[in-house]
């Protein structure tokens, strides 16, 4: 079977459509010029992109070599309509001087011919002032009206809140400096961080060291400063979409990229040595760990896959842990079981977190479980919200905590718990928000819950109780 391409049938349809028309050319030839007339008259009827389909929303049309923009048809302006006035009035002087150049009601009859061609000269001055002046008056109104609404006389004020809404580049001053550098360094998030390497720290079956403590923490400080400030050195570009992190000081210019990579390796290098050389070398190798962790794994994930928010569980279960191998000088099964409550407890709140913030994380191009997988995120944040209550009663057991912890626990946790399984239920902004706010207070409350239910610890000088005994029969005389 013969087949014709598509170019070459819609060519022969054309070519017959195009032959009867010029057929009907002479038939219909008055009315084309009359519409033509018309489509020239009127703006409002001209035959735009909007009539072809059904959108409300601003067009652009192209006629004589230039671009007009419209969005709706406007009605004709006042000032048509004033012309329109001066048009009539000026007809209207023309008809007075053809058809009555005499006005005989007004003007005295005189007695002879001479004057009486006067007197018709000077009744049309009259006429002709009055329709002059009634002009003007107009004229005056279409100037006082024609200002009035075009022209825009912007107030030094206006204009100084338009420049502030634009972008332009912030010079700080050395005053700011320490603002700035708090901003870098999350100093809310960072606050966290040395927050839950302190009750690592504490939580550890030693003697309690103060300079050891301040040591510690300065440095798990200094490195979470490190690595929040290269994680924004990499998200300037996707954090200027995004309404959360659009103010960052390096996406407002506040601070140079050079300026703030110096100020990340003049915390991190002190920080690590400080940890590895007044610490222990386990401890200063966790937090070097942890910087690369989140810089260079955790940040590029975030726009790659779903398994970022995993990375960034492990990267926020190591402070704790870090806290008590610097306390301890090793692992142990409490390091394991304080960086697991961490683990767990992030789901929950980052979950409901990221939920509210969906559509920046969408603008920002982040692949984040509540973007692209919303019902996994529901399920992943109960999942981990149950599994605080297994961690609080595994932790008598690996004999960190007395039994009184899972029990005086164990409502704080099933709270957090109902409100994920609300979460994962309704899976609207109130119950997200509900789960955040829990967040907040929930961890401190365990942490402290946990401490003060700490196992007494036991000196290893102090001989046990059967040893003593022992002891003391052999020193009595036989």
């Amino acid at each position: 079977m013969y087949k014709t391409p598509c170019c070459r049938l819609s060519g022969l349809v054309g070519l017959s459509v195009k032959q009867k028309l010029v057929l009907n050319v002479p038939q219909c030839n008055q009315s084309a010029r009359n519409l033509i007339q018309l489509h020239r008259r009127d703006p409002s009827n001209w035959l735009t992109y909007q009539h072809l389909i059904f959108l409300k929303r601003q067009y652009v049309t192209k006629n004589n070599n230039e671009l007009h923009q419209r969005a709706i048809p406007k009605q004709a302006p006042a000032l048509t309509i004033v012309n329109e006035r001066e048009d009539t009035i000026e007809r209207q002087v023309q008809r007075i001087l053809t058809i009555d150049p005499v006005d005989r009601h007004t003007v005295s009859q005189p007695e002879d011919v001479n004057s009486e061609a006067q007197p018709g000269i000077s009744t049309l001055k009259p006429v002709t002032e009055d329709a002059a002046e009634q002009r003007d008056s107009v004229s005056g109104t279409v100037g006082t009206s024609h200002e009035t609404p075009h022209v825009h006389v912007e107030t030094d004020k206006a204009k100084e809140e338009r420049l502030d809404r634009q972008w332009k580049q912030v010079k700080v001053n050395v005053a700011d400096l320490p603002d700035v550098y708090a901003k870098l360094a999350k100093i809310k998030l960072t606050a966290l961080v040395v927050t839950s390497a302190v009750a690592g720290f504490a939580m550890a079956p030693v003697p309690f060291d103060p300079l050891l403590f301040f040591v510690s923490s300065l440095g798990i400080g200094l490195a979470s400063c490190t690595a929040n400030t290269i994680n924004q050195y990499f998200e300037v570009p996707f954090d200027s979409n995004m309404n959360r992190t659009k103010n960052r000081p390096l996406v407002r210019g506040q601070i140079s990229p050079l300026h703030a990579v110096s100020f990340a390796l003049g915390c991190g290098i002190p920080g690590v040595a400080l940890l590895t050389l007044a610490v222990n070398p386990l401890t200063g190798f966790l937090g070097a760990l942890n910087i690369f962790l989140y810089t260079c794994c955790y940040t590029p994930l975030k726009r790659l896959s779903i398994t970022n928010t995993w990375v960034g569980a492990v990267v926020g279960a190591l402070p704790p842990v870090m806290g008590w191998t610097a306390a301890t000088g090793c692992l142990g099964q409490g390091a394991l079981l304080m960086g697991g409550f961490l683990y767990c407890w992030q789901f929950p709140h980052f979950n409901a977190l990221s939920w509210n913030l969906r559509e920046d994380y969408s603008r920002g191009g982040y692949r984040m479980m509540s973007v692209t997988h919303p019902s996994m995120c529901k399920r992943v944040a109960l999942r981990h919200s149950l599994g605080l209550i297994g961690l609080s009663t595994l932790a008598p057991v690996l004999d960190v905590t007395t039994w009184t912890f899972p029990i005086i626990s164990l409502p704080i946790n099933l709270y957090i718990s109902y409100l994920a399984f609300r979460f994962y239920r309704e899976g609207d902004r109130g119950s997200a928000r509900k789960l955040f706010f829990c967040s907040l207070w929930h961890l401190p409350m365990l942490l402290l819950l946990a401490f003060t239910c700490k196992k007494p610890r036991r000196d290893p000088e102090e001989p046990p109780a059967a040893s003593l005994a022992l002891a003391l029969q052999s020193s009595l005389p036989s």
